[in-house]
């Protein structure tokens, strides 16, 4: 079933929420060495931010991007649905962790000179966990409650 532009817009703006959520709760985690309630509310202020930028991304630069290159990677005739989205899921954290990583570093960390070595690290530490959140929790819930709708709705 295509989707309007509408749905595609809700899609993307949730998405955006719980990929830059987590992947934030993830960084605080680390700079104060470890998980505790207090990440959850010391995230919200990063999130404020993160989150606008995250979107803006998505819809003008990274999907477009994404779909085109994993297209490049699948057989729409032979692949399934479901391959052919986690090839663009896969696409997007490839794209997006290293620039939302940049934006990060940019705004939240004091990097001096050493903010190239810095955004490697922080890309180093965020792919593995942002590709683990989109396709096997955060984006899998929602790509679940997406083919919820969409059945309720046909």
């Amino acid at each position: 079933m295509e989707k309007s532009k509408l749905h595609q817009f809700i899609f993307t703006v949730s998405m955006a929420l719980v990929m830059v959520y987590a992947m934030i709760c993830y960084n605080v985690a680390l700079n104060i060495g470890g998980m505790s309630n207090q990440v959850f509310v010391l995230a919200l202020h990063e999130l404020m931010i993160m989150w606008p930028i995250a979107i803006v991304l998505e819809l003008f630069f990274v999907e477009k991007l994404a779909v085109s290159l994993a297209m490049k990677k699948v057989d729409l005739t032979r692949d399934s649905e479901q391959h052919v989205k986690l090839t663009i899921c896969t696409m997007i954290v490839c794209i997006m962790c290293p620039i939302m990583s940049l934006v990060a570093t940019l705004l939240f960390k004091n990097v001096g000179t050493e903010i190239i070595a810095i955004w490697i690290e922080t890309t180093v530490f965020n792919f593995p966990m942002a590709l683990g959140w989109q396709i096997f929790f955060g984006g899998a819930f929602l790509r679940k409650i997406e083919s919820f709708f969409i059945r309720q709705i046909s």
